[in-house]
């Protein structure tokens, strides 16, 4: 990442509310408070916390998933608060910041084989930079460690690690500045996760893409991040240098978080101990 380089995305003060829920007797639930980041080209920035913290409702915000209720949200300087109408808009902005799920099988169109899910972005974006999209497709699809054999099966013939596959193939057919990925290697066993997290690694260094990576696992954001921000109930409660924070972490929700983390003769402890 360069020193002088413009951020790709900006976030200022960003804020969201959502209603209370039906027939409760309590108000409206602030998920996301005055949350500001800056993310850079050929960077991984990744925002941890616990489930409800909030990072997730800070990514869909991102992709317009979820509305913006207070503050500044800005993809290469365009303004991006109060969301798309247009339908050419809305493809030109997803062919900047692309999603990757945490369940691939819910986000695949169960009866279309995989090279033809990958084909349809593809002609979407109009990103065939030669040949037809099929034939794109499946250049993609060899990229992401899907081979021939991979090809004219469908979702359900696939295990969990190749639909996780095929969720970044199909990502990377919109040839995005961003790829955010929510939780993307949360489901999958610890070899699996290996294996998807040097596939995004290599694909980070070829095509200098930037990931927003969204997990709760800080052994997987020590090995792919560069910076992070740590949230908890809707609030940044830390940021820095990846390596730095994780090495000697300052905030007490931080040092709760990494010592949670299983490691050889580790043993559970009250969040109460961790936090003193």
């Amino acid at each position: 990442m360069s020193a002088v380089a413009e951020p790709i995305i900006v976030a200022q003060n960003l804020r969201k509310v959502f209603p209370a829920p039906r027939g409760s007797k309590g108000g409206p639930i602030v998920a996301v408070d005055d949350v500001s980041f800056e993310l850079y080209p050929d960077e991984c920035l990744a925002i941890v916390g616990e489930s409800g913290s909030g990072k997730t409702t800070v990514a869909r915000m991102l992709v317009g998933l979820e509305s913006v209720t207070g503050g500044e949200l800005a993809v290469r300087g365009e303004p991006r608060t109060k969301g798309v109408r247009r339908l050419a808009d809305r493809r030109r902005w997803a062919r900047e910041v692309q999603y990757v799920f945490q369940d691939p099988y819910s986000s695949l169109n169960g009866r279309q084989r995989i090279v033809e899910i990958i084909a349809s972005s593809v002609a979407l974006h109009g990103t065939a930079k030669a040949g037809t999209p099929r034939s794109a497709a499946q250049d993609i699809l060899s990229s992401v460690g899907l081979g021939e054999s991979f090809w004219t099966k469908f979702p359900h013939q696939l295990s969990g690690g190749q639909r996780q596959r095929v969720a970044i193939a199909r990502a990377l057919a919109a040839d995005p500045g961003v790829i955010v990925l929510d939780e993307a290697v949360a489901a999958l066993d610890v070899s699996i996760q290996a294996q998807i997290l040097n596939l995004l690694a290599d694909i980070k260094a070829e095509r200098k893409v930037s990931y927003l990576f969204i997990s709760h696992d800080l052994a997987v954001v020590n090995q792919i991040s560069d910076r992070m921000i740590v949230m908890e109930q809707g609030v940044v409660v830390d940021q820095g240098v990846t390596a730095e924070i994780l090495a000697d972490p300052v905030q007490p929700y931080t040092r709760a978080l990494r010592a949670a983390v299983p490691r050889p003769g580790w043993k559970p402890m009250r969040r109460e101990r961790l936090a003193s």
